[in-house]
Formats: structure tokens, C-alpha cells, sequence
């Protein structure tokens, strides 16, 4: 018989909707494995997929008024869910990435007897990041859930200081997340470096301006900065740099893979890191990484040949930037399919969570 599984993520934007949908069907390319798919109804993500890959729509909410309404709804909403994970028959449900909703979800799947697995991005909140109640929540998710999964070592080390863990924890690594981006493509001029994601504080965007400050005489590199975030002083002091454009905006989920497409090289300047949805897109796009060495990103780096890995300062991130434009690090190369790392993944996941019990 079958194994039933359930992969649910309830974002509307970014990450979560994508890490869901890799998910889903890596475990679908697995024999003996029956999956279903539970994504919120407004998520952008659904318009690049055919109508029948959603098999459990939500509605979720737009707003902390929305959000409201929604715990307000809870006991209705709970029974709902119950009745239609009945008619799914899920044994296992994994949550992808939670979201302040994902509680009501647990209930359901208790009522219909399911075991859950909570993938943990991050263990803490960080810098300018999420609400106010975001991880209180996600403690109480993963308090619940039958077994939890890290997604690094640095989150998995912080879980169990947490004392979350009491033996349920599954360890993994986040796979390339693949956005059909062609190789590098030699194009004859000036190196392009990318940084790309949310605007915040953490990543480090004072750091970045600091190195290219250094590397703005520079005719063979041009810098592209774009996401959504903040004005900040650190913004405009990328702006005043000649070799640098700012694009404060969100990228819908159709462009990022133009937006990688166009980056002979990727920049994460981050003061902190759980580990990086955009450095599992260049790893899956071929593109080159120029990275700080914090958190998890160093474990999720270590198996590229074009990674390069510096200190969390301004001076030696332009080294590092430096070396990319001397060639320190190759900026093509033979790239692995990323459905075959989600594969492994979901594979080693299924393995893991038949041993909780």
C-alpha cells in the first residue's frame, strides 16, 4: 500500500510556496508514495502551476486584520481542515516552512490521527524580520508536531538549546532551488554581481557598501542590488556608488529566474544567516557565490567549487570580491540537477520520520 503524505505551506509570497512545490514533488518521484499539496489559495506560486497541483487549497488572510479574522474563524476552520485531510487519508503531513497559521493545521491533522514534521528554517527571529509573535508561535508548532527537521546544523544546535527537540529531530540541508536558469554565459563585459532578497538589516547591506566602496574605480564589475525593504541611509550609500544600481521592489516569482539568469555572480554580505533560500537558487543556477561565514551558510556552501567564503567585515568581503574578478573561483562549471538533491532529501526525510514513532 501507498504511503500518504501531505506537504502543506501557507505563504502567499517568496521561499515558502517554492520550498512546498520542490517538496512535493520530489516525494512524488518516489516509489510507493501517494502526495498531496496544500498551499494558501492566494499564493503567487499557483499561477505557474497546472489548477490540479494545489490538491488542498486555504484561504489565508492579507494583514494583521485578516490574521484576526482567521484566529477568530480557528474552531470552524479546524473542522474543516479535519474534513478534508479525511478525504486525502494523510498518514504524514510536513510542513515546509511554518507561518503563523500552522496551528490550526496541527489540530486538524491530530483529529485525523496524521503524524506531522515541522521543517525549522529558522530557530530565531531575525533582525527586522517577521512579527512580533512569529517564533512564540513557531515554538508552540514545534512543541506539537511529532518530530521536527533543521535545515542546518546552526538551526538544529539551536533547537535543541531551546529544548525543542526531545529526540523528534531530522537533519537535513536545504537542496538548490532550481528556477530554470540557464549557465553562465560569457558575454564580454564587466563582471555582474548580484545581491538579491528582502532589504533588511541582517544582510548586511552596510557591510556591502563598505567593500565596494573600495572597488568603485573598478571598470570590470557592475553590482545590481534588488528586493523589497526599508528605505535606510545604507541604500542610499549603494546608490551614490557609480558601479551600483539599487531596485527596492519586489520580484515576483516569474522574474527571479531572469533576475539570476542575468548575475555572473552572486553577493550575501549577511551579518546572520539560518541558511539562504538564495544560495540554494545560485547553486541550482550555476552561479557563482560570494559569501559571509555565518551561521549555516558555510555548511550549505561547502560542496560548491564556486563558493567563496570570507569574514563578516566590509574589507574582507571586497577581498573576497576582489578574488572573484581575478578568478579565484570559476564562474562556470558542471551543475547538478536540483531534482535529484530534492530527491535524496525527501527520501532521507521519509526515512528519518518513520523512525519517530
Amino acid at each position: 500500500m501507498n504511503q500518504r503524505v501531505l506537504v502543506w505551506q501557507w505563504g502567499r509570497f517568496g521561499a515558502g510556496p517554492k520550498i512546498a512545490v520542490a517538496l512535493a514533488e520530489a516525494l512524488r518521484a518516489l516509489p510507493d508514495i501517494e502526495v498531496s499539496l496544500s498551499l494558501s489559495d492566494r499564493a503567487e506560486i499557483l499561477q505557474g502551476l497546472a489548477t490540479s497541483a494545489c490538491d488542498l487549497p486555504v484561504a489565508t488572510y492579507q494583514g494583521l486584520v485578516g490574521f484576526a479574522w482567521r484566529v477568530f474563524l480557528a474552531p470552524w476552520s479546524i473542522l474543516l481542515l479535519a474534513r478534508r485531510l479525511r478525504a486525502i487519508g494523510p498518514k504524514l503531513a510536513i510542513c515546509a516552512m511554518p507561518g503563523p497559521l500552522d496551528l490550526a493545521m496541527l489540530a486538524a491533522l491530530r483529529l485525523v490521527g496524521a503524524q506531522s514534521v515541522v521543517m525549522v528554517h529558522d530557530a530565531d527571529a531575525h533582525p527586522g524580520d517577521g512579527l512580533p509573535f512569529q517564533m512564540w508561535l513557531q515554538r508552540r508548532l514545534c512543541r506539537g508536531a511529532t518530530g521536527l527537521a533543521s535545515l542546518s546544523s546552526h538551526v538544529a544546535a539551536r533547537l535543541r538549546e531551546q529544548g525543542l527537540v526531545r529526540g523528534r529531530l531530522i537533519e537535513l540541508t536545504l537542496p538548490p532551488l532550481g528556477y530554470g536558469v540557464a549557465p553562465v554565459q560569457p558575454h564580454g563585459g564587466p563582471l555582474r554581481l548580484l545581491h538579491f532578497g528582502r532589504l533588511l538589516p541582517y544582510k548586511g547591506l552596510d557591510m556591502l557598501a563598505e567593500a565596494l566602496v573600495g572597488l568603485e574605480a573598478r571598470a570590470d564589475l557592475v553590482v545590481r542590488v534588488v528586493g523589497s525593504g526599508p528605505e535606510s541611509a545604507e541604500l542610499d550609500a549603494l546608490r551614490a556608488l557609480p558601479n551600483v544600481t539599487v531596485e527596492n521592489r519586489w520580484v515576483p516569482e516569474d522574474e527571479v529566474g531572469s533576475l539570476l539568469g542575468w548575475a555572473d555572480a552572486l553577493v550575501l554580505p549577511y551579518r546572520e544567516a539560518s541558511q539562504s533560500g538564495v544560495a540554494a537558487a545560485a547553486l541550482a543556477a550555476g552561479r557563482a557565490v560570494v559569501s559571509t561565514n555565518v551561521g549555516g551558510l558555510a555548511e550549505q556552501l561547502r560542496d560548491s567549487d564556486r563558493a567563496l567564503l570570507c569574514d563578516p567585515t566590509g574589507a574582507a568581503l571586497a577581498e573576497a570580491i576582489d578574488g572573484l574578478l581575478g578568478g579565484r573561483i570559476a564562474l562556470s562549471g558542471v551543475v547538478r540537477d536540483p531534482a535529484e538533491a530534492w530527491r535524496e532529501m525527501a527520501a532521507d526525510l521519509l526515512r528519518q520520520a518513520a523512525m519517530l514513532g
